[in-house]
């Protein structure tokens, strides 16, 4: 049976103004160029340029009624009050820097062949029949990132009869693998990584120490890797100096041969958004605006629109011209509202981190971080924390001492003996430089550190020491033991 009855419901929903406010405020500098870009290709009302005064100033002045798409100029959606801003005057910011001539230079942007490339022409040089060459393109295709062929021969052998209706055996891949395998750079194509540093170790010259470490590789290669050094020298009878070059050697070699070394890593660079300077102890704070351009509502659209109440209100074809000019109109509106508000939101948030770590940004130490949290941000410029997210998550900042993503400065508390909460990268940079002193013979346990942080007046568990250590990527002690 069916039944009628009426409920009261409360529910929050964001205007579309809203919705691109948000958008544009989780996008770094380095892409609001082009979103801005795809603006202006798809709303011919919104144009490059200076502001004019009175580009904007549409409206209904006869209060006809209007029919067809919604009004968007009643003020409907006050974006203002949903961010808690103060109006700012201009599209642009104050301290832009917009005349800067840093600010107009093309930022240069390496050109790198890949690792394929690479190795594609050095088997261009082998003198094979065809179909030797193709099945080298098919194993240079195999190619991990981080140059290993981690698939079986077998299936190598498959995907030659199914894609190229060649007949092959793992016999012949292999004897066109070890070709591969001769190829810079040295241990490119390994199957594993004891044959990747074998095939380092083949290429250098056969001294008593290179023999010793391809012995170690070949057959104690899991004791090496547990560092249990005395049960190596027992096993060799070598005395604990030439185990140690031995080691070293190893130690020095690429474990991937595919890494940025052979081109295969794409170089980024990193736009920062906003520009820190030190003037006399002044700190100076300016928004990255290359790729803000001025933007201005189109003169003629705008005329277009005022032409509207100089006509004859009742035709229908006019009526759903103008429909079509007033929509575009808002959506320039709406979107240059937006980008002044991202700039005033962005300039806020780091103010506010700015003010927070003062003496680190005066002097670049990282142990006068402070302990600082979302939360703390939102506070003091009265935003939602989900804001404060979005910049923080996505932004950079260029100072003296490097570039810094905005999350670099956020950290969590720990407690120390005189009362005060130290930054949670304070510690760890402490604990980094305990490690760095120990005696690499002995190295410190989790538990060893714990109790020298406690003694520095840091409270904190051997867990908490775990962890941080593991944010480091530091190994165990076990795995930092050297001769």
């Amino acid at each position: 049976m069916q039944r009628l009855d009426l409920r009261q419901l409360l529910s929050q929903k964001l205007s579309p103004q809203q919705i691109q406010f948000i958008k544009l405020l989780q996008i770094p500098t380095a892409e609001l160029e082009m979103r801005i870009k795809e603006e202006l290709e798809v709303n011919p009302a919104l144009e490059e340029g200076r502001e004019d005064a009175d580009a904007d100033q549409y409206s209904d002045s006869d209060g006809e009624e209007y029919d067809g798409e919604e009004d968007y100029s009643k003020d409907e959606i006050n974006l203002d009050d949903y961010l808690n801003d103060d109006e700012i005057s201009g599209y642009k910011m104050q301290g832009d820097r917009g005349g800067d001539d840093d600010e107009d230079r093309e930022m240069p942007i390496a050109v790198t062949s890949t690792l394929t490339d690479s190795l594609l022409d050095q088997l261009g040089f082998l003198d094979l029949d065809d179909k030797q060459y193709t099945i080298g393109m098919q194993l240079i295709g195999s190619i991990d990132s981080d140059g290993y062929i981690r698939r079986e021969l077998s299936s190598i052998v498959n995907d030659l009869a199914f894609s190229q209706n060649i007949e092959t055996s793992e016999e012949e891949i292999e004897q066109v693998l070890h070709m591969i395998q001769t190829f810079d750079p040295a241990g490119i194509a390994a199957r594993d990584l004891p044959e990747c540093l074998l095939l380092q170790l083949h290429r250098r010259e056969q001294d008593a120490t290179t023999v010793l470490a391809e012995r170690i590789i070949s057959e104690s290669f899991d004791e090496f890797t547990k560092k249990h050094y005395q049960k190596i020298q027992a096993k060799f009878g070598v005395s604990e100096e030439d185990l140690k070059k031995a080691v070293d050697l190893i130690i020095k070699l690429n474990p991937k041969p595919g890494g940025a070394g052979a081109g295969m890593t794409r170089v980024q660079y990193i736009i920062p958004d906003f520009i820190l300077t030190n003037e006399n102890g002044q700190l100076q704070l300016s928004l990255n605006s290359r790729n803000a351009p001025d933007l201005r509502i189109s003169r003629s659209y705008a005329d277009m629109f005022d032409a509207y109440d100089k006509s004859d209100k009742k035709d229908k074809k006019l009526k759903e011209t103008v429909t079509f000019v007033k929509q575009k109109l808002d959506a320039a509106k709406w979107f240059i509202d937006a980008i002044r508000q991202r700039q005033n939101t962005l300039l806020r948030t780091m103010e506010a981190i700015i003010k927070y770590q003062h003496e680190f940004f005066l002097e670049g130490d990282e142990s006068k971080l402070r302990p600082m949290i979302l939360k703390d941000i939102a506070e003091e410029i009265g935003m939602d924390i989900s804001t404060v997210s979005r910049v923080a998550n996505s932004k950079a900042v260029q100072t003296e001492f490097g570039i810094y993503p905005l999350k670099y400065f956020f950290s969590e508390g720990i407690a120390t003996d005189s009362g005060e909460d130290a930054s949670s990268r304070e510690v760890k940079h402490i604990l980094k430089e305990i490690i760095d002193k120990e005696n690499k013979r002995k190295p410190l346990s989790d538990e060893k550190i714990e109790q020298i942080l406690n003694e520095k007046g840091y409270n904190i568990a051997r867990r908490t020491v775990a962890k941080y250590r593991e944010q480091l990527n530091i190994p165990v002690a076990r795995l930092r033991k050297e001769l």
